[in-house]
């Protein structure tokens, strides 16, 4: 099992190149599940989960290659096609349920494991069941299965009103997938809005679906009956990027951030700059700026849907927050066990407290390297955060939960000059 060795106290310098979003990639291989002709895909990140998704698309019958040096890959999911996606495939990935709407819109029908994938809570498929229930698929659980199929006499799926009983990004995705070949007219409301919402809807508008709203709380689709190939670049990963600069930030340096866009994290840019982190749009990209830790101030902040902050950048920026001055309030509200990482920096030296869905950070002048263990996969990168400002050596263990979102992180945190190394 792969560790990451780290030697604290190393400024980051230079450039890094943000890879394409994780959560972006994954619905748009779904997408290729849509037409039978070929979909081709660039800026795909070099993911366990992509790894995964593609091997699922292929055990259903879909040909895939990959291409050129920047993410490139191509699917072709002519017929005939097997609409399943096996519980050996997807165990290790929740994403796997994004293959149900595409599947049930083309095909008529779809057996579809219930998905696995990080421990940090609750994640509930009923909300898919209820918006393909509404327009009008068959669907039941059983023996960990989701099996779902069109009533007889029909062969597509219908246009419906659907009102999630909370924000879904995977649900708003596979609703907005399935609508596109339904008959008739679909309104998605309590839409979530993601950037990687409206970069899954271009692609599907590239297709020829007819989509309107995508990027706000209502979503139009009016339905058609085929769609055809395209080729789709797919947006870079703001929670890589966020990532970067709170590392930049906690360990001090000037780094160029390329293809990160300032518009995707103003939640975690407003964060940042007050607590005294210089940072700045330029093209193509970010400037973040640090003096390093002693200079940062701690900010107190609230997980919520975007456009608010987002709960995938709590980890790290309480890894920052352990070494700012003053005391932060954090309060989580996605996920119920997403605070399993501090007893993981409370082992490096921080001071963090929890109450319920609150965490109580207090900054510490220096934390101190130890052995710690990645929890999931955002965990794995406020650990990192953590050694790369932690005097000594730090041992990041159960890294295969940092491959699942982080593409080649060790190799681009040396390039900027962190002492960090892979050990088999």
């Amino acid at each position: 099992m792969d560790k990451l060795l780290i030697r604290g106290g190393r400024p980051l310098l230079g450039e890094v190149t943000i890879s394409g979003a994780k959560n972006a990639a994954l619905p748009e291989l779904c997408a290729a599940l849509l037409t039978n002709e070929p979909v081709i895909l660039h800026n795909v990140p070099r993911l366990k989960d992509v790894a995964t998704m593609r091997t699922l698309l292929e055990h259903m019958g879909v040909k895939t290659e990959t291409f050129g040096e920047r993410g490139g890959m191509g699917f072709h999911a002519a017929d005939p096609i097997r609409p399943e996606a096996p519980y050996e495939l997807v165990k290790t990935m929740r994403a796997s349920v994004l293959a149900l709407g595409p599947l049930l819109a083309r095909f008529g029908q779809a057996k579809v494991s219930l998905p696995g994938g990080c421990a940090i809570g609750s994640r509930p498929v009923d909300q898919h069941i209820k918006g393909l229930t509404a327009m009008g698929a068959e669907i039941v659980v059983e023996h960990g299965y989701m099996v779902a199929k069109l009533p007889a006499g029909r062969t597509r799926l219908k246009g419906a009103r659907i009102t999630t009983d909370m924000v879904t990004v995977t649900g708003t995705e596979n609703f907005l997938m399935a609508a596109c070949l339904a008959e008739g007219e679909t309104i998605l409301e309590n839409a979530a809005q993601e950037p990687e919402i409206p970069d899954l809807a271009e692609m599907l508008i590239k297709m020829g679906a007819k989509i309107e709203g995508h990027g706000t709380s209502r979503i139009r689709i009016q339905g058609v009956e085929t769609l055809h190939g395209c080729t789709h670049q797919v947006v870079s990963d703001r929670i890589e990027a966020g990532t970067f600069l709170c590392a930049v930030a906690a360990a001090g340096g000037d780094v160029l951030a390329r293809h990160a866009r300032i518009d995707h994290l103003e939640a975690v840019v407003e964060k940042l700059r007050e607590a005294g982190v210089t940072i700045t749009a330029v093209e193509d990209g970010i400037r973040v700026q640090s003096s390093g830790a002693a200079q940062l101030k701690a900010q107190s902040f609230r997980t919520t849907e975007y456009p608010g902050f987002p709960t995938d950048m709590q980890a790290q920026f309480m890894a920052l927050n352990s070494v700012a001055q003053g005391t932060a309030k954090v309060t989580e509200t996605i996920f119920e066990n997403r605070y399993m990482h501090v007893n993981e920096l409370v082992r490096l030296g921080a001071k963090i407290q929890i109450d319920g869905k609150i965490a109580l950070v207090e900054g510490v002048p220096q934390l101190s390297g130890a052995t710690v263990m990645a929890t999931d996969l955002r965990a794995s990168a406020s650990l990192v955060i953590a050694g790369l400002v932690a005097k000594g050596e730090t041992c990041v263990d159960r890294i295969y939960h940092l491959d699942r979102g982080y593409d080649q992180m060790e190799n681009k945190l040396r390039a900027l000059g962190a002492d960090i190394e892979r050990v088999k």
